[in-house]
């Protein structure tokens, strides 16, 4: 079973408000980090060939391409390449925000 993680804020509860993270502050931190790439259709090719569109923040590492799906206020990324770990962690942690297995 694959795991999924959640790059969020939303256990910030600063008084009555929950503060989300933005697209366009997603656009600005992810724009900055040279191995990463921005898409809005994500392409998976296997026996089929599926075609996702969203906001999709491409990070490169070695041979592999992994999502870092934004969605709602949050960002969503596969545990499935156990090398995207402490990179999700440090995303987290220049978002100052969370991260929710799920």
């Amino acid at each position: 079973m694959s795991k999924r993680y959640r790059i969020t804020r939303a256990m910030q509860n600063d008084g009555d408000s929950v503060q989300t993270i933005s697209l366009e502050e997603c656009k600005q931190y992810f724009a900055s980090k040279p191995d990463f790439t921005y898409t809005s259709v994500y392409t998976v090719v296997g026996a089929t060939t599926m075609s996702i569109e969203g906001e999709f923040f491409m990070w490169s590492f070695g041979d592999a391409t992994i999502p870092f799906r934004y969605y709602e206020g949050d960002i969503y990324v596969s545990g499935n390449n156990e090398a995207v770990i402490p990179r999700m962690l440090e995303v987290a942690s220049d978002l100052r925000a969370d991260v929710v297995e799920g």
